[in-house]
């Protein structure tokens, strides 16, 4: 049974940085692409970064150069850095993970990932 269990976030101050995590259990995290997504008010699920199965990342243009994408295949955690974070970032983010390897051009696609967790609140004022 896959679980995914996000943590960190919170409240943050514009300008600031902040990093979010990702527990994964069930699988090896090192054999499925992972990534994470966000959600505004208002807003569809998009995708902020992804990582597949080498290590090849992937980041959203809206954000690249503020984010950070890394997994950890020993503990079976994935996080997200972000720097310079901004008011309109305020969204709820969700770790994926992917049921097998995907091409690197689709590491930011909803259809890639078949798992979910629960997400976390990131409110930037």
């Amino acid at each position: 049974h896959v679980q995914l269990v996000e943590s960190g976030g919170g409240s943050v101050q514009a300008g600031g940085s902040t990093g979010i995590s990702c527990a994964a259990s069930g699988y090896t995290a090192r054999s499925n692409c992972m990534g994470w997504f966000r959600q505004a008010p208002g807003k569809g699920r998009e995708g902020v970064a992804g990582i597949s199965t080498d290590g090849t990342v992937k980041y959203a243009s809206a954000m690249k150069g503020r984010v950070t994408i890394s997994k950890n295949n020993q503990m079976n955690t994935l996080d997200l850095e972000i720097r310079n974070i901004q008011v309109e970032d305020t969204a709820r983010c969700y770790c994926a993970s992917s049921a097998r390897e995907a091409s690197d051009s689709y590491l930011l696609h909803r259809d890639t990932f078949r798992y979910w967790g629960h997400g976390t609140q990131v409110t930037v004022s």
